[in-house]
C-alpha cells in the first residue's frame, strides 16, 4: 500500500526530536504519526469544504450536513451523539444551520415531543456539490492507486473507526 508521503513530517509523533521510547511497538508508533498527519489535514480539508457549501459554515458543523445527507431525517440527540456534542452545542449548530437555510426541523410523528432534523433542497443540493468535487478530488490524487488499494483502506478506516466508537 502507499504511504502518506509525509516523509518526516514530524506533528509531535515522536517528542524528543524524533526519538523512540524504549520498548515500544514502531507499527503502534507509525500508526500515531499517520493518524496525526491525516487528522490535522482532514481537520484543514473539513474548514474548506464548509466554506464551500456556505461562507458561514462553521468546520464543524460540515460532519452534520454529511451524515444528513447519508442517512436522512434524525434527532437532534442522535446528531449530537453521532457527533459527540452536548445538546446545548447541537442546538446552537443546528440554529445556525437553519438561519443559513441548510437545514430544516419537523416534529418527529413518533414523539410529538421530538424534532427531526433534514436537509432542505438547497442544503442537499450545496452539500451534494461539495460532496462530488472531494470525491472527485480522491479520484485525481489516488488514480495511480489499484481500486483495490483504495477499497482496502476505505474497509480499514471503517474497522477503525468501528473500534473507535466502542
Amino acid at each position: 500500500m502507499h504511504g502518506s508521503g509525509s516523509g518526516n513530517d514530524d506533528d509531535g509523533a515522536g517528542a524528543g526530536g524524533g526519538a523512540v521510547t524504549p520498548g515500544a511497538d514502531q507499527e503502534y508508533l507509525s500508526l500515531e504519526r499517520e493518524l496525526t498527519v491525516l487528522l490535522r489535514r482532514a481537520r484543514a480539508n473539513q474548514g474548506e469544504m464548509a466554506r464551500e457549501v456556505h461562507p458561514d459554515l462553521e468546520p464543524a458543523a460540515y460532519g452534520l450536513l454529511v451524515r444528513l445527507d447519508e442517512y436522512g431525517r434524525q434527532r437532534a440527540t442522535e446528531l449530537a451523539g453521532y457527533i459527540g456534542v452536548g445538546k446545548a452545542t447541537m442546538s446552537r449548530q443546528l440554529r445556525a444551520l437553519e438561519d443559513l437555510g441548510l437545514v430544516a426541523r419537523e416534529p418527529d410523528p413518533a414523539d410529538g415531543r421530538a424534532w427531526l432534523v433534514h436537509l432542505t433542497d438547497e442544503g442537499r443540493t450545496r452539500v451534494g456539490l461539495v460532496r462530488e468535487a472531494r470525491r472527485a478530488r480522491y479520484v485525481s490524487q489516488l488514480n495511480h492507486w489499484d481500486r483495490r488499494e483504495v477499497a482496502e483502506l476505505a474497509r480499514l478506516l471503517a474497522q477503525l473507526n468501528g473500534v473507535m466508537e466502542r
